[in-house]
Order: C-alpha cells, then structure tokens, then sequence
C-alpha cells in the first residue's frame, strides 16, 4: 500500500530534521516541456541517488540501497516516456541528505541539466517508509514541487513511479500514468499449439506474475475501473466463458459461458457492464450482460459481424467494429444500442478499436497491407498512422491518453511482444517480457 503524506505533515517530519529552510512554499517557474511537438528537444534531468540520513535494514533492502533503486527507477520512467533525458546517478555526484533541500545550485548549473529530482528515504518507527521527492528548476535556483510518500518497504517501486509521476505531471501539464499496471496474455509454446496464460505488471514490466496457469486459453483481459477485478475470456474444452478474476483473492467467478463464439469482454466505465461479442447463427452481434452475471442484452442486429465494443469514457456511446458495409470498419453507437453510424472512411479494413480516456481519441488497428497502430477522432476526423510495421495491433490507452499499448508480431517466428508509442508517433519501445506477450490492456492509475 502507499499513501500521500499531506503537505502540513510532510513539513512537520522536515522541521524535526532541521530542514526548514528548504521546505519554503515552491515558486512555480515556467520550466516545461511541449509534449505534441515531435521536434521538441528532451529536456536533461539529474536524478542523484536518494540519500537517507541513516541506513536501516528493511525486508526489501538497506534504506540506503532504496534511494539508489528509487533514483534509477525514475530515471528508467522519465526515459521511456521520450520527453527527457534523465542523467542517473552514475552519471552525477552524490548528495548529502541535507542537500535534498539545499540543493547545490553551482554544481548543477555547471551541469547540462536544466531540471534536478532530490529526494530521500526514511525508515519510520512503525516499519514504514518515507519518500520524499523534490523538482527543482537549475536556471532559477527555485523549487517547483515536492510531495512525500509513505509506503512498506515492498511497494518502494510505486513511491518511485508516483516520483515520476509527479515531474512528468509539473513538467508537461499532463496527467500521470507511471504508477498503473498492465495485464495481457503470456504465449508459450509452438506458433500452431501455444499456451496462452493471463498475466500482469507493473507499467515498467517489473512485478510480473502469471494469473493463469495455461490449462485454458486465456484471452482479452481488461482491468475494471477500480483495479480490483479483470474481465478476460476463457477457453475450457473448447467452449468460451467470461470469467471475473479477483486480484485480491485469487479467485474467479464466471459471468456468461456458451458453445457459441463469443469474443472480447470489455467493461463500462462504472464497471456495472461487461461488453462482449457472441456469434450465433452465422451472425455476430454485440451484447452486454451485468458484472455480477445475468441475462444477457443484445445491442446490435445488423447482418454480419459486430465485434470489439469500447465504451466512452463517459459511458454515453460504444465505438465497435463491423463488416456490414462489406468490410471492417469502425462504427459508434449508443450505450443501449441504436443510432449507428459509420466513422472510418479512409481506406482499408479498420479494427480493435478503444476509446481514450479523454475521450477526444479512438484508438484502432489498420489492415492496409500491414498492421498498423493508428488514431481518429470520434466524428472520424484526424486519422494519424502512430506505427509502421508488419503486424502491430490491439491498441490500449495509458490512463492519461497519451501513451498507447499494442501486440507486435515478427513475421515468419509468429513471435509476439508488447510494445508502446505515444501520439507523436516517434517515441516507440519494447516492454521487457519473460515470454512473448499479447493483447494488453492498461489499466488506470493505482488508487
């Protein structure tokens, strides 16, 4: 678990430290970065080592040894996200636990850095730990956020994402992502007989555990919106089911099973739904059915193939897949169904699709030749191509709908890999995986 300490007891700690004077109300520079501008330069960051002002053991590790892993896993955030150039701890001197709020402003302007994180670790009576985290501007010598975690010694990851998340907050104007999760499917096995197993991690790839152990095909996994569950379809002696699975228990309960195909579980944004696809007939329609089970309600009645519902964040419409036109292409309706109208006109069979968090984008998987990770608007306008490989699909929203996830597949091997991109289309990475991996999904951030 982690919680936010309040401004007043974060003060309150640093006064019995005999750090006042560093913890002055922070003067708000104008040090940012434009995050839609593709030719912007990255901004260069230091990040020293956290220093503690008494190395404690802990059951994750000395205190001491904490501060350099926090320092690093900031450094590893704020690179993959493509807008700084993080200059770790190796690449800097070491600083004084009483330098985390006098920082040496000399030194640092010597530097190419234009931004400094300070911060420190303190091991509390109670077994806990405090992190503190501090944004400074070089240039004008000024502080420019500062916020204090306190976290078990287990969780020191997540006090080091909400650190970047904090700078990438102040720094873009954005909203964070770094302290979420993401779950997708692990393949193991030959390409004609894989072995598909439910898994989740941290944003990084670190904490990965397997959910599933690989007996069912697993497929499709979302995170309901308050992380405590995940929706994902199930193959058991090849009939499909909907499972719940409940992250704090282990256990899972089942939602809706047929001998008919049925296809990509997805969940409403107050997380009382659960889309899903289910053919019958020949003819694949749209349903949805309460999280707790029940009777399903059937959504579309067109001939032909409706699959891949995504609600709006609101919860207001549904954008979704169809070939009634003769092809597939993207198409939104309302929430019960009703006032469909096609959106995608440029070419091509479009897929896969899901609505941003903002709601100002629809992300969505082109087949022209390839496949290929793209964006419109919901009215269809503003189509932009993000990715330009062999077979990119499945995309899935970082909570702050700036960032997307998708599935590579390498032709010839069939090998799959998780990778990201952002809506500037320039900043693409591989996520580190133990085996291959599929059809991700984002959740939202940590409570």
């Amino acid at each position: 678990m982690i919680s936010r300490i309040s401004r007043k007891q974060f003060h309150a700690w640093m006064i019995g430290l005999a750090m006042l004077v560093g913890l002055a109300a922070p003067v708000h520079a104008q040090l940012t970065v434009d995050v839609d501008n593709s030719a912007a330069e990255d901004l260069i960051i230091a990040v020293p080592g956290f220093p503690t002002q008494k190395s404690v053991d802990t059951p994750a590790g000395t205190t001491a040894e904490l501060g350099n892993k926090i320092s690093d896993v900031i450094v590893s955030n704020l690179r993959s996200s493509g807008l700084f150039k993080p200059v770790g701890r190796n690449q800097v001197r070491g600083i004084s636990f009483n330098e985390v709020t006098e920082p040496q402003f000399p030194y640092w302007s010597g530097t190419s850095a234009s931004a400094l994180i300070q911060g420190f670790v303190r091991a509390n009576g109670d077994g806990k730990l405090t992190v503190g985290c501090y944004l400074y501007d070089v240039a004008l010598q000024t502080e420019l956020t500062r916020l204090g975690f306190v976290v078990d010694p287990g969780d020191w990851r997540r006090a080091a994402h909400k650190c970047s998340d904090l700078v990438y907050s102040r720094l873009t104007g954005e909203s964070p992502f770094f302290d979420s999760r993401i779950a997708y499917i692990a393949e193991t096995g030959p390409k004609g007989n894989r072995r598909k197993r439910l898994a989740i991690m941290d944003s990084d790839g670190a904490n990965h555990r397997f959910i599933t152990n690989g007996q069912a095909t697993a497929l499709t996994p979302r995170f309901s919106p308050d992380y405590k569950q995940i929706v994902y379809l199930s193959f058991l002696d090849g009939n499909p089911r909907i499972y719940i699975y409940e992250i704090g228990t282990g256990s899972q309960r089942l939602i809706t099973q047929s001998t008919n195909p049925t296809f990509a579980p997805r969940w409403s944004p107050d997380g009382k739904w659960i889309l899903y696809s289910m053919a019958i007939a020949g003819n694949t329609d749209i349903y949805k059915v309460s999280s707790k089970g029940g009777q399903p309600t059937r959504l579309t009645f067109a001939p032909g193939i409706d699959i891949g519902g995504s609600f709006s964040p609101d919860g207001s419409q549904i954008v979704f897949e169809s070939d009634r036109s003769g092809s597939q292409q993207l198409y939104i309706m309302g929430a019960n169904g009703g006032n469909e109208r096609r959106i995608s006109f440029g070419g091509g069979r479009y897929a896969t699709p899901e609505w941003s968090p903002r709601g100002d984008l629809i992300a969505f998987t082109k087949m022209a030749g390839n496949f290929r990770i793209g964006v419109m608007t919901p009215s269809g306008g503003g189509e932009r191509l993000l990715t330009n490989s062999w077979q990119d699909e499945a995309p899935t929203w970082a909570p702050n709908g700036r960032v997307i996830q998708y599935f590579r597949t390498r032709r010839g091997s069939g090998e799959a890999g998780i990778w990201q991109v952002d809506l500037t289309g320039r900043n693409e990475r591989q996520l580190p995986t133990p085996v291959n991996g599929s059809d991700p999904a984002w959740g939202p951030l940590l409570p």
